[in-house]
């Protein structure tokens, strides 16, 4: 095995401290208990009991919370269909068009793709809330799902799908008892990647959001304008652990899933 030079040591280590340092600093300060966020008084838990007590940032992330959980659901049910019929039905027509609508909101820039939810919401009428931003984090997570779980139907081994219906079980039948408990831990990852997603966006909830609904991200860089308060860095703090643990559960349901897929 190769070892790491004293420069790619170095090298690394500046680059995770490039990345993360923010973020500890961030996570050190919530529990600093002078009101000055650069200026350290001592180790408190004061400002997260302060957070409880705010009702706009509380609010805000009740909403993020109830938007997350639908949107990861609806995506996670179209996204799983979606990539039933890529990695199902071979070749159809308007295949091409189909994966392009697919994949499309995986490399277009957010701003453009907030905007173009914005002037369609405006175009048929919907009021902006909350339900327009559930509808634009489907819209966007529902991709992500597609290629988790299309990736996993790939490596599936369709010999089991096809045993299943040699003993008479209908296609509905082999997709429910067969397909979908060996893609679980795919379809798993993939709504935990579209929750973390949802609740993480900023760009496309600012372009969807109305005056009865704002997300806790949206919340949060309002008041940053303003100027930093040991309240933000504390619901900083959580939103971090959030995703960090959502992250961190996606990675171990899809190492599940690769683990059980090279078993079969």
């Amino acid at each position: 095995m190769r070892r790491l030079s004293p420069f790619n040591v170095a090298a690394l280590a500046f680059g995770f401290a490039f990345l993360y340092g923010p973020i500890v600093l961030v996570v050190v300060y919530s529990f600093n208990a002078s009101r000055l966020v650069t200026v350290w008084g001592g180790f408190s838990t004061q400002w997260y009991a302060a957070l409880w007590r705010n009702e706009a940032l509380m609010s805000a992330a009740w909403v993020t919370l109830r938007v997350g959980l639908l949107s990861a659901t609806i995506a996670t049910v179209l996204g799983t269909l979606a990539a039933l019929a890529l990695a199902r039905y071979g070749r159809f027509r308007g295949r091409t068009l189909f994966t392009g609508l697919i994949y499309a909101p995986m490399v277009m820039p957010e701003v453009i793709t907030g905007l173009s939810l914005l002037l369609f919401f405006v175009a048929i009428g919907l009021d902006r809330g909350f339900w327009t931003i559930a509808l634009a984090h489907v819209t966007v997570t529902m991709c992500f799902v597609t290629v988790v779980v299309q990736s996993r139907l790939v490596a599936l081994d369709r010999a089991l799908e096809e045993a299943a219906m040699d003993l008479g079980a209908t296609p509905v039948r082999t997709l429910f008892l067969v397909t979908l408990p060996l893609i679980a831990p795919a379809v798993a990852a993939g709504f935990l990647l579209a929750f973390t997603l949802s609740i993480d966006d900023l760009v496309i909830a600012s372009f969807t959001a109305g005056p009865g609904a704002t997300t806790l991200p949206m919340r949060i860089y309002s008041q940053v304008r303003l100027g930093v308060t040991p309240e933000i860095n504390a619901a900083s703090t959580i939103l971090i652990a959030l995703v960090a643990l959502f992250v961190v559960a996606a990675s171990l349901v899809l190492r599940r899933s690769g683990a059980r897929g090279a078993g079969h």
